[in-house]
């Protein structure tokens, strides 16, 4: 009698090359403003200079401005080294491909950070300049995402303005679910709908798969945000923030709890945080520790 076959678990690929290549016209039109360009093709396989899973860079076209190059990251947070790290994937793209650039960066979560839009540098009278865009997603209505048929943006619904209820989510979920190669971005979508909504609602309306979401360059963003360098107090604050978004104001004892964590604790208490459905399962973790 045959063996069956063993079954090859399936890397999920949730990352921004995955979501902008649902639709990257599309996204190419919504990220420039121009309606009349066309994406000819996703550079960012074949640029090895592109190794994080945020970076997208794409090869476009308008009548306007013949071939060009859209260099585009969606990251968690604003980042004060993206500045740095857009001018030199702005100049190596131009470089690589001799097509002019248009870069953007897209935040997902708002910070008390400066956000800025260029790159500036003075030294020994000299000057380097690099412009780009910046797209706050809570500051983009969620409606629109419906209007231009964005689905890059639907696992994002619940952070955008407007988003942050049941009835956004659930047109959201019922969109991915009416595509079936779109069913791994429900688990991102849950993911971040944490930040609006209450776990339990979550849990009625879509599926959380904590497989899949390790899969997500955001998720792991989130739980290594600080520790790039040996910032602890930016990962205890992003703990804190998700808490308290989620079961409102926290009990003084907890928050120091969760201050005097180290950071391998810390890890561990990031999955907690997202899948707890009430804050005294929280506080049991502490309890056991």
């Amino acid at each position: 009698m045959s063996q069956p076959k063993p079954t090859k678990t399936k890397t999920s690929d949730i990352g921004a090359k995955r979501l902008v290549s649902l639709a990257p016209t599309a996204w190419v039109r919504w990220l420039t403003g121009v309606d009349t360009a066309v994406s000819l093709d996703i550079l960012s396989g074949e640029f090895q200079w592109v190794s994080r899973a945020n970076d997208v860079l794409i090869r476009a076209n308008s009548p306007a401005h013949g071939d060009f190059l859209v260099a585009n990251e969606i990251q968690l947070h604003a980042d004060r080294r993206m500045e740095t790290r857009i001018r030199a994937y702005a100049a190596l793209a131009e470089e690589r491909y001799n097509l002019p650039v248009f870069p953007v960066l897209v935040n997902i979560l708002p910070t008390t950070a400066p956000i800025s839009q260029r790159y500036y540098a003075e030294f020994m009278g000299l000057v380097a300049r690099q412009d780009f865009k910046v797209i706050n997603l809570w500051e983009v209505e969620a409606g629109l995402v419906f209007d231009l048929n964005l689905p890059t943006l639907l696992p994002f619904v619940p952070v955008l303005k407007g988003g942050d209820n049941v009835t956004s989510v659930k047109k959201a979920v019922n969109l991915l679910r009416a595509e079936g190669d779109l069913e791994e971005l429900e688990p991102l979508l849950a993911f971040f709908a944490r930040f609006a909504l209450e776990s339990e609602v979550i849990r009625q309306i879509m599926r959380w798969d904590m497989a899949v979401l390790r899969e997500s360059p955001w998720y792991n963003e989130i739980l290594a945000e600080g520790l790039a360098e040996g910032e602890k107090k930016g990962q205890e604050e992003m703990l804190l923030h998700i808490l308290r978004r989620r079961f409102g104001e926290l009990p003084y004892d907890l928050m120091q709890q969760i201050r005097q964590l180290n950071a391998e604790k810390n890890l561990e208490l990031a999955d907690l945080v997202l899948e707890a459905q009430s804050l005294a399962e929280i506080q049991a973790f502490f309890h056991a520790n």
